[in-house]
């Protein structure tokens, strides 16, 4: 699958906190910031009514799932879904930035049917500094408006997989960039996505129930 590249240090991320606390990293967007994603994730379902059937959702992070989904995950309920979006990043060594037009976001999310409530849990992907090429993936930063997009793509999966809902949502199986992005050609080696060979842009014919569906029937996600 490639090379294996490493997160941040628990020393690098504190130095990236600390530089993301000023100006300049406040108007550049690059500082990854979580509550974005669940102040974003709230106001939708609260004020837009995205998910509105009665049952409470919320949403968390993890920094190692990945798209596979075991047996016994699918018959409990959980589905994957992978979308790809705008960010920007920067470099913990160099302070270098950059933006991307393919940052892949993965979601697991699951209705506990009975229980009144939902999970999404999220999983972004980084990119390694095309200068420093120190083997570190580094934490993106959003547009609140980029957020808001990708997060209105999963509530149609949701809508879809957990309440049978077709509403004339465009299907979301694969990833959608956006092409007006001005962003460099994409660099396989130095993203995560495509070391792990979940990213749109290694293979864009990919379906992401994870190589434990593919023995099973072909469900769309």
């Amino acid at each position: 699958m490639g090379k294996t590249l490493r997160r941040c240090t628990s020393k690098e991320k504190k130095a990236y906190k600390s530089r993301s606390k000023g100006k300049n990293s406040q108007k550049s967007g690059a500082e990854w910031l979580p509550s974005l994603w669940q102040d974003t994730f709230e106001k939708l379902l609260l004020r837009d009514k995205e998910l509105d059937y009665g049952d409470h959702w919320t949403i968390d992070f993890s920094y190692i799932q990945t798209n596979t989904l075991s047996l016994e995950e699918r018959r409990g309920g959980w589905k994957v879904s992978c979308h790809c979006t705008n960010g920007k990043f920067q470099c913990a060594s160099c302070q270098r930035m950059w933006p991307s037009a393919r940052v892949q976001v993965l979601f697991r999310y699951r209705l506990w049917t009975g229980q009144g409530w939902g999970t999404v849990i999220m999983r972004p992907f980084g990119q390694s500094c095309h200068y420093c090429r120190n083997d570190v993936f580094e934490f993106c930063g959003f547009l609140k408006r980029d957020v808001k997009q990708t997060l209105r793509r999963l509530f149609a999966k949701i809508r879809k997989n957990c309440y049978g809902e077709e509403d004339g949502e465009v299907s979301y199986s694969l990833p959608v960039c956006a092409p007006k992005a001005k962003a460099k050609p994409h660099e396989s080696s130095l993203c995560e996505a495509c070391d792990m060979g979940i990213c749109s842009q290694q293979d864009r014919s990919r379906t992401f129930w994870g190589t434990a569906a593919q023995n099973v029937n072909k469900e769309k996600i």
